[in-house]
């Protein structure tokens, strides 16, 4: 049985996807509501099927490493999340339009660009821009990130 006939309303979930209601809480909800269960994958092959938008962005140009696990919430990398979703024309809490504001003011004032290191302790620094460098990174020579752009 194809994962969509579990579906009772798809307005509904439209609507759930649109509110950016997470997967796990559709799951609860339909199991709760409905008695169905279902999948967190089910839920996100349902949105990528219909071409729906994605919950969350991706820029591998943005961020291009494929990041340790300890330095996934260092501050360059969140506020270069920031920047991702603001350049997607997401909107941003104005808590967070101020942080990155803020931020990108010390690149520049700093005429610095983000490097990702894995193999230090913090990961991330900022580094002296050079004229090779065309945005707030410091592009590695490949790309390692196991999280792609594309749908």
């Amino acid at each position: 049985m194809p994962a969509h006939s579990k579906i009772v309303d798809e307005e509904e979930v439209r609507k759930w996807l649109q509110e950016k209601k997470t997967y796990k809480w559709m799951v609860e909800y339909y199991r709760d509501v409905y008695k169905i269960e279902t999948t967190i994958s089910m839920w996100a092959n349902y949105r990528r099927r219909h071409r729906l938008q994605r919950r969350i962005t991706r820029d591998d140009d943005l961020i291009p490493w494929h990041v340790e696990k300890q330095h996934r919430w260092r501050y360059d990398l969140v506020m270069l999340r920031l920047e991702a979703r603001l350049r997607e024309g997401q909107e941003l809490t104005a808590r967070e339009a101020q942080r990155l504001s803020s931020w990108r003011a010390s690149l520049e004032e700093e005429n610095a660009v983000v490097h990702y290191d894995p193999e230090t302790a913090d990961g991330f620094f900022l580094v002296p821009r050079t004229s090779e460098d065309t945005d707030i990174i410091r592009q590695p020579a490949e790309k390692t990130t196991l999280r792609r752009r594309a749908d």
